[in-house]
């Protein structure tokens, strides 16, 4: 029998006739092969490690953080990049950045303040009686702006507009012709033209023009004359050339082209909000070029639209539509020049927001926008600084924020250590839970104004023993501010602290409001005839639905808190889960109880949100926004009072007279203003949040060398695991070692 060594070679050395040392040198050399890979770091590792400007992990090329490139992420697809279609913020933060509508928000100005972006003016505005003649603002059947452009703007360089000595390059073109062309960069050929009074005015046809389905086409039909006339008729426009209809042939009666770089709009009546929308990508101009060029066959299936590739005259442009992986937007070689402005706080100016007044924008040349699915890989990122911003998700908060004994959020030891900076605002929102006033029960009988005022009484009860803050601590990290009406900071009309308490349901105490007790809530709820929450028909509790597209485990907490906030007070809270669709047909037709909506302000003005309980904007009589159904006399006259008024003390008496309607009425729980939260790495600069404008990346700019700087210190490569394997190597060698030697001793005596 032929006994195995440890060293595996088959056979004794004696029965083999090899010397001991040669299998002792075999045994080291094979132990040396298991580990050489461990050895191999090791050196890696050191030598990478003695290069002072370089990061190992890092997802960029070695110079990349050095370049003036915003590095940021997004989450989901933005599907629609055509203008007259999109209206979803993912969507908005990168067409805003190309396409430019007449007007923008001023970057630093609070409250919000409309200026001209490429216009030379704020816009002409007209009142006209029925003949045309110059009325009062009060007995004005319409109202027109008159809109004068900047000459001398181009749009960004593409192939819709290269030409040669036959016309346009790539107009018309068969599918054959397409069979090599994938994308966009496959057409070699490119051109550009000056930006015209006509491509706003084309871009307004294309709002009306039904098969492009504009989200916002039924809204602007009430307002644009002839908008409506000009749907109906687009239904039977015929193809003017290929598949496409030109629509500089056809007109809307209240859009007119004066030269070539004025145009007019005329719209019914008085409807002050609608310069707001001039600040929309909705009104940005679109090139009748472009259209045509994508409305080419074989286009579509090849995903070279007007939805993946977006031509503008904005500061970027889209240069990669990767959804998948990423979206890049680079400086547009033909922008115009626009300089960051020069007015601001005195606040603006001391946190460093005015230090560029006067530059030339933008100031970053690239804007790279990695998809990143999920949050824990998004956030890490950005604290091993490959992202520039970040937002905050429920499962990192406490890592990056804490709160003091006032209540103040502020920055972890951590975060500002590495110069992380926070930025918060109250968002130009409200989520709300809502009472169906259709309902019998929570709504009243409205031939009964003794059971109206039944109803009422119940309302409020539910209103005041409904903790908010409570809410906003357990659900959202404290990342909301109470609503004492439905108008959100920011937003003529809204009053802080005292004069903007709702005494139906706070008191003011000690320069605070404290919500009224659950004892004042029963009183109120006994004297609506429910004592203790029973219900005088059956002697048993009062029971009450709320309707929710919420469930499974993951809302099981939320929902149980609704359910103990009814408790308090004696009410059964029944909750009653659909999917969307079903929930949605119910609000419709009115047969949801209690509900919870929010909405985002589409810009910053009270009608805004007031018209969301204006009762001839009712969801089951008018399908309209008015998902509680509230209806009042006095309500809704002073509503189309206030709609058309400028911002005076006037305006502002007449709101706080609708607000308190509101709160006496209790149609709404008001619920809560959300709170935005952002962080931002010091090299990341004009960091201001602006809940109104997106057009904001041309204003950004990135300090390059401080943020080489930082993520070479912040992901340093952690050898000491190697050095632990080296010295591992070395214990497992050094006995080997130290018996061949000794063996080497005796042989030589």
């Amino acid at each position: 029998m032929i006994e195995a060594t440890r060293g595996g070679h088959g056979c004794h050395p004696k029965a083999c006739n090899l010397p001991e040392s040669s299998i002792l040198i075999k045994d080291i050399q094979r132990k040396i092969r298991l580990l050489w890979p461990q050895l191999v770091l090791i050196f890696a590792a050191g030598f990478l490690s003695a290069c002072d400007n370089a990061v190992l992990n890092s997802p960029y090329p070695a110079n990349a953080p050095k370049q003036s490139i915003f590095y940021s992420s997004f989450t989901e697809r933005p599907k629609h990049l055509d203008p007259a279609r999109s209206y979803s913020s993912n969507e908005w933060a990168f067409i805003s950045q190309i396409y430019e509508p007449p007007l923008q928000y001023h970057f630093l100005k609070r409250p919000y303040v409309l200026e001209p972006l490429t216009l030379k003016t704020m816009p002409k505005v007209t009142y006209l009686d029925g003949k045309g003649n110059h009325v009062s603002a009060q007995q004005a059947l319409y109202t027109e702006y008159e809109l004068s452009l900047k000459p001398g703007i181009r749009f960004q360089p593409h192939p819709a507009f290269a030409r040669n000595q036959d016309g346009y390059r790539y107009w018309p073109m068969s599918e054959s012709e397409l069979t090599d062309k994938y994308t966009l960069d496959d057409f070699t050929e490119q051109g550009d033209r000056e930006l015209t009074a006509e491509d706003y005015v084309y871009q307004i046809k294309r709002l009306a023009y039904i098969p492009n389905h504009s989200p916002v086409a039924g809204l602007m039909s009430e307002h644009i004359v002839g908008f409506a006339d000009f749907m109906k008729s687009s239904k039977n426009l015929k193809p003017s050339q290929q598949d496409w209809v030109d629509l500089r042939d056809h007109s809307i009666e209240g859009v007119t082209l004066v030269d070539r770089y004025t145009w007019r709009i005329r719209i019914h009546k008085t409807y002050p909000q609608f310069e707001y929308w001039l600040a929309m990508n909705f009104f940005a101009p679109m090139a009748w070029e472009v259209e045509r060029f994508y409305q080419q066959p074989g286009m579509e299936s090849r995903n070279i639209t007007l939805n993946w590739y977006p031509v503008g005259t904005g500061p970027f442009v889209l240069t990669e539509n990767n959804p998948n992986l990423r979206m890049v937007l680079s400086k547009n070689p033909n922008f115009h020049g626009e300089r960051y402005p020069t007015e601001g706080s005195v606040v603006d100016r001391q946190s460093g927001m005015l230090d560029d007044a006067g530059k030339v924008m933008p100031f970053i040349d690239k804007a790279i926008y990695s998809l990143e699915k999920e949050a824990i890989p998004r956030w890490n990122k950005f604290l091993q600084g490959y992202y520039d911003n970040s937002g905050i998700a429920s499962d990192s908060f406490d890592q990056a924020i804490q709160f003091g004994a006032s209540g103040d959020a502020n920055l972890t030891d951590a975060m500002a250590e590495k110069g992380i900076q926070l930025s918060t605002a109250v968002e130009t929102s409200i989520f709300y839970m809502g009472f169906n006033m259709k309902d019998p029960v929570v709504g009243g009988d409205p031939n009964n104004p003794a059971d109206q005022a039944r109803a009422q009484k119940l309302r409020r009860a539910i209103a005041m023993a409904f903790d908010w803050e409570e809410y906003i601590s357990i659900f959202l990290n404290g990342r909301g501010e109470i609503a004492h009406g439905p108008l959100p900071p920011g937003i003529f009309g809204y009053k802080e602290g005292e004069a903007g308490l709702n005494r139906q349901l706070y008191e003011w105490r000690n320069g605070s409001a404290k919500r009224k007790s659950i004892d004042q809530a029963k009183q109120l709820l006994a004297e609506a005839g429910y004592p203790e929450g029973r219900d005088p028909s059956t002697g048993s509790a009062l029971i009450l639905y709320y309707d929710t597209t919420q469930s499974g485990p993951g809302a099981k907490s939320l929902l149980q808190w609704y359910r103990n906030q009814f408790e308090k007070l004696g009410i059964e809270l029944i909750i009653r889960s659909s999917d969307y669709n079903r929930f949605q047909e119910k609000m419709m037709k009115g047969s949801a109880q209690i509900f919870s909506w929010g909405w985002n302000a589409d810009y910053p003005d009270p009608e805004n949100f007031l018209f969301l309980l204006h009762g001839p904007n009712g969801k089951v009589d008018a399908k309209g926004e008015n998902a509680a159904n509230f209806s009042n006399a006095e309500f809704d006259r002073l509503f189309d009072q206030m709609k058309s008024m400028p911002n005076t003390d006037e305006r502002q008496q007449v709101i706080d007279r609708m607000v308190e309607i509101l709160r006496e009425e209790s149609p709404w729980l008001f619920g809560f203003f959300p709170r935005a939260y952002s962080l931002h790495h010091a090299w990341y600069r004009n960091a201001l949040p602006h809940l109104m404008a997106n057009n904001t990346l041309k204003y950004k700019r990135i300090d390059g060398d401080l943020r080489s700087q930082q993520q070479l210190a912040w992901n340093q490569p952690v050898i000491w695991p190697l050095l632990v394997l080296l010295g591992l190597l070395i214990l497992v060698l050094y006995p080997a070692i130290r018996d061949y030697r000794a063996r080497q001793r005796r042989a030589a005596r």
